[in-house]
């Protein structure tokens, strides 16, 4: 079987060294979406050095694009075709402001194999700290079709409760059709992103956005409307990809408001509402 579970979970962490800095923070931002209108003081303080603030979600990227994802994908234990692997879910949880410049050690490891009968899903890892501690910790879920059905742990439920009621507020943003080209020279460059053949062979009749690109725009959509500005609001953010999200389409981000935390559901308004971001939970002070 291609995926050892066993191995995988009992393979040694590994480390290396991550480095940024406002150029690639600013990139990452406009990867995003940011900066549209281009002199807004709201979209400046994402895309002028002299303002720069950095948006939680920047952690997925920061010094080696998607390292979640690609990272799992190459420890021990895991020999899987990547047309069969979808980003099935990503957490973060933030130690610290993240800033604009900086130098820190990523640990990365297999926490977790499930076996969903159809498909594997492995929980990626990786912890982030500077000479000062801990910075952040990314878990991505890495779901591969095909590679389940071994009788291994089916892991815990993801699905949450929906929110009662209406939601406080509903915001659209456009993704613009260049938008995953833009956001894949922040590192993720799996080619499902921007190669209509390898699209077409994953299963999608065009290449798809990546899913944490929509990540990224919709925690930006959070902060600016219900936490005023302030990244330093941000406490943890978790998603499941629940669909895809095409170039040029317009997303729908529904928010409602609760004890110290948003709850969030995306989806895109051009296929009925389509659904693209579930479970979706922004904790904050």
């Amino acid at each position: 079987m291609p995926i050892d579970a066993a191995k995988a979970l009992a393979a040694a962490p590994r480390s290396g060294e991550l480095s940024w800095d406002h150029k690639d923070v600013q990139l990452y931002h406009l990867g995003i979406g940011a900066g549209v209108p281009a002199t807004d003081p709201d979209e400046l303080r994402y895309t002028l050095e002299s303002r720069l603030h950095v948006l939680p979600s920047f952690a997925t990227v920061a010094g080696a694009g998607s390292p979640g994802v690609i990272s799992g994908l190459s420890m021990p234990g895991v020999d899987v075709d990547l047309a069969r692997v979808l980003h099935g879910g990503q957490s973060l949880t933030i130690h610290r402001p993240i800033p604009a410049r900086g130098r820190a050690t990523a640990t990365g490891r297999i926490a977790a194999v499930y076996d969903k009968g159809k498909a594997a899903v492995l929980v990626m890892r990786t912890e982030v700290a500077d000479v000062d501690g801990p910075l952040w910790t990314n878990d991505a879920q890495i779901y591969v079709r095909g590679e389940g059905g071994w009788g291994g742990d089916r892991g815990p439920s993801t699905r949450l409760e929906p929110p009662a009621g209406e939601p406080d507020l509903v915001v659209e943003r456009h993704v613009r059709e260049d938008q995953a080209l833009l956001y894949r020279l922040s590192g993720d460059w799996n080619p499902l992103h921007a190669d209509p053949e390898f699209a077409e062979r994953a299963g999608f009749d065009r290449p798809i956005l990546h899913g944490l690109c929509t990540y990224g725009m919709t925690l930006k959509a959070v902060v600016g409307t219900l936490l005023d500005g302030d990244v330093t609001r941000v406490r943890s953010y978790a998603t499941r990809f629940a669909g895809v999200v095409y170039p040029g389409e317009t997303l729908r981000i529904r928010m409602w408001r609760l004890d110290g935390e948003v709850r969030v559901a995306v989806s895109a308004v051009e296929r009925n509402d389509a659904p693209v971001l579930a479970d979706t939970v922004v904790a904050h002070t």
